[in-house]
């Protein structure tokens, strides 16, 4: 597999926050309604990313009958969809909240159903509000990689971000009081 994304070369360094999860321990969700991590998404993949050395995370998902796409193996939407919650995952290790501004994956062979699929990301590096990560999907070989996802996310104020769009949550009645003056 070959990806034309580019890393700048001029990064940033960056350290684990203090308080981020513990390797071993989970990076935990960002919204219990999330498609990707909630665990109050009843058709989900409520993901549970773990917590790495250094800067980065790893998942398992079961890939199920209903991820089905083409006969037999997932949708390629469900998985791409892994990858953003994984990478996703990252900035919280950083201490920040961030927003996915680019997505590319490139698949290298079909992924089939009723296998699990380890999700495994890490951080490239930072520049200013950007935040650079990769993640390799597999069957337990990293180095026999399935798909590989490079993403970019962008650091963000999650109160200006998001006060327009909290009254849309189903989880309005729990944010609300975290938006109002």
């Amino acid at each position: 597999m070959r990806s034309e994304f580019v890393v700048p070369t001029d990064l940033d360094t960056a350290t684990r926050h203090p308080r981020a999860a513990a390797p071993g321990e989970p990076v935990g969700e960002h919204n219990p309604v999330c498609y990707g991590c909630g665990s109050r998404a009843p058709h989900g993949l409520n993901l549970r990313t773990i917590a790495g050395d250094g800067l980065t995370v790893w998942a398992d998902m079961a890939v199920t009958p209903w991820m089905e796409g083409g006969p037999g193996v997932i949708h390629g939407g469900i998985l791409s969809t892994a990858f953003d919650e994984v990478m996703g995952a990252i900035p919280k290790l950083l201490g920040a909240n961030a927003v996915t501004v680019h997505l590319e994956i490139d698949y290298g062979k079909p992924v089939s159903v009723g296998s699990t699929v380890r999700l495994h990301a890490e951080l490239l590096g930072v520049q200013r509000r950007k935040i650079f990560t990769k993640a390799v999907a597999h069957l337990g070989d990293p180095n026999d990689s399935l798909a590989i996802a490079h993403a970019v996310f962008v650091t963000i104020k999650g109160r200006e971000h998001f006060s327009d769009y909290v009254e849309n949550s189903r989880a309005a009645d729990e944010y609300r009081p975290h938006f109002t003056p």
